[in-house]
């Protein structure tokens, strides 16, 4: 696999305090990569840092060979970079289609538009059932499939996803995990943010450990399910989920 992102020894501050230290991944081409953390560990600072939302004071991003020093978020986005942030964090007054049209905010061809919303009916049926429900009337489950929808509307070349099993129940994350799987079967890179330690390596291809701002353990799945760190932090008795 070709590497796809570069995050390369980045520091990132708020105000003078680093909150990320010497952090360092790659996500390769056609991967399912899986950040794993607890809360404040510096999860969410990491996704600012690549969308440039808060960019780091010290090393360098680069996103298929491109660096992304000096863009603003937009040109991020326009790269083929797309988030689903945590807490879905969807237009509750608007309808589940309205929504989705958002995630096609570039696109002028309303024909590309139509087939690419419904691209994400075909992956999600409940959402094409009620496609003229307002989304804020909807379960966090059904809420999750809008905004994961939303972000594939715009067909990105890397999706970020933080935290898709916040909230829910376990069937709905089952059912989130399961999706995000078959979005990756279908050609998208995906970087995962999550806590959810075990769904999270079932579908992985590599992960990362992150504790107070730093990388403290990477490797395959596999080799994360065994690693000792990884089981005392996560599979132990201070297991954070």
């Amino acid at each position: 696999m070709t590497r796809l992102l570069k995050v390369d020894d980045i520091y990132t501050a708020y105000d003078r305090a680093d909150v990320l230290s010497g952090v360092t991944i790659e996500v390769r081409q056609g991967s399912i990569t899986c950040i794993l953390g607890s809360n404040g560990a510096g999860k969410s600072t990491l996704i600012r840092s690549i969308l440039r939302l808060t960019p780091p004071r010290k090393g360098s991003i680069t996103f298929d060979g491109q660096s992304l020093d000096g863009l603003q978020t937009h040109e991020v986005i326009e790269l083929g970079i797309a988030c689903i942030p945590e807490g879905r964090r969807i237009f509750s007054r608007m309808t589940v289609e309205e929504n989705l049209r958002v995630g096609a905010y570039r696109l002028r061809s309303e024909s590309e538009i139509k087939n690419r919303i419904e691209r994400v009916f075909d992956i999600f049926p409940r959402l094409r059932e009620r496609a003229r429900q307002l989304a804020g009337t909807m379960s966090g489950g059904e809420q999750a499939m809008v905004s994961i929808g939303r972000g594939l509307v715009a067909e990105p070349r890397l999706l970020i996803i933080d935290e898709p099993s916040l909230g829910l129940s376990p069937l709905f994350v089952q059912e989130n995990f399961n999706v995000i799987r078959r979005i990756n079967e279908g050609g998208i890179t995906v970087l995962l943010i999550e806590q959810n330690v075990h769904q999270t390596l079932a579908i992985s291809n590599y992960g990362y450990v992150i504790s107070q701002g730093k990388i403290v353990v990477h490797g395959t799945s596999d080799a994360l399910m065994t690693n000792a760190e990884v089981q005392r932090a996560y599979f132990g008795e201070t297991s954070a989920r």
